[in-house]
């Protein structure tokens, strides 16, 4: 009785509001089937975003080079981008992944055909397999697989392409996801009209971030600012598209995207700032074409 009331150290331990948090924290590198699965969704996305902040790193040290006036310039502008950017693309992404991901559940139920369809579904095909048979073929060879005594051609070839058509049908089976098409639709639409509202209200912008109309921040600000919404409706689009990918539990061809662009990008920056003497229009435009 007495050691049946007395709860054990390790096990009151854990009741404490401090230590409750941490009482399964041995099964978070558990190696099974689940955390396998997850290690591979979550490794490529990890470095996906990564990429991102590196890209930028370099590109504000190209833009760097071009002086102090020109670098806080496009860091005014980029703010304002990124703020602009981040009403649409959290609930975009979000949304999209959760939605394709349940579509494409169950869609794949549905094609499984659960275990009282194939118990009513055995007898039909037997009955029809049975018809096409010839009646000289014996139901026992068909049962238990025996060779057919007959060297009849007609006969295998009755036979054969009921087998193959069921396959090819099966394999060639496509689903149709709707959330899909319309996360696709609705990014170009948002990127649009964030196109619209940073181009028309830019100088606003400005100066709510306290860029005033003499301060000789405000013309590249703005160049800059007006050249990089063009990249919008892209943006929104590509983050649509990760979204489902992301959805089908896909997040390595997201990566390899994330990863080309911002090359791309490394690419065309000194090439249009330095060499052809766009200055902050060079920057703002190989944004544009690495989207």
């Amino acid at each position: 009785m007495a050691d049946g009331s007395v709860p054990s150290s390790s096990t009151g331990k854990w009741k404490m509001p401090i230590f409750i948090f941490f009482r399964d924290a041995r099964l978070v590198f558990k190696m099974d089937a689940l955390g396998l699965e997850i290690l591979r969704i979550a490794f490529p996305a990890a470095l996906a975003l990564a990429a991102d902040p590196v890209a930028s790193l370099i590109d504000t040290a190209f833009i760097g080079r071009l002086g102090p006036v020109e670098l806080a310039a496009v860091g005014v502008s980029i703010a304002i981008f990124n703020q602009a950017s981040r009403i649409t693309i959290f609930p975009l992404v979000s949304i999209t992944t959760s939605f394709v991901a349940e579509e494409e559940t169950v869609g794949r139920l549905d094609s499984e055909p659960t275990d009282d369809a194939k118990a009513d579904r055995e007898p039909q095909e037997k009955k029809e397999l049975l018809e096409a048979v010839p009646d000289d073929v014996g139901v026992e060879n068909l049962e238990t697989k025996d060779p057919i005594p007959h060297d009849d051609s007609n006969t295998a070839m009755s036979v054969a392409p009921v087998v193959v058509d069921v396959g090819s049908k099966s394999n060639k089976e496509k689903r149709h996801i709707p959330s899909a098409s319309t996360a696709l639709v609705i990014g170009v639409i948002l990127g649009i009209l964030q196109t619209l509202f940073l181009v028309f209200g830019a100088k606003i912008l400005l100066g709510f971030m306290g860029v005033k109309s003499g301060s000789p921040m405000l013309n590249p600000a703005k160049k800059y600012l007006e050249l990089r919404a063009l990249s919008a409706p892209a943006v929104l689009l590509s983050l649509a598209m990760q979204g489902v990918f992301r959805g089908f539990k896909d997040t390595k061809t997201p990566l390899y995207a994330t990863v080309v662009g911002d090359l791309t990008n490394i690419i065309l920056d000194p090439i249009l700032i330095f060499s052809c003497h766009l200055g902050v229009s060079g920057a703002a435009i190989a944004h544009v074409l690495s989207q």
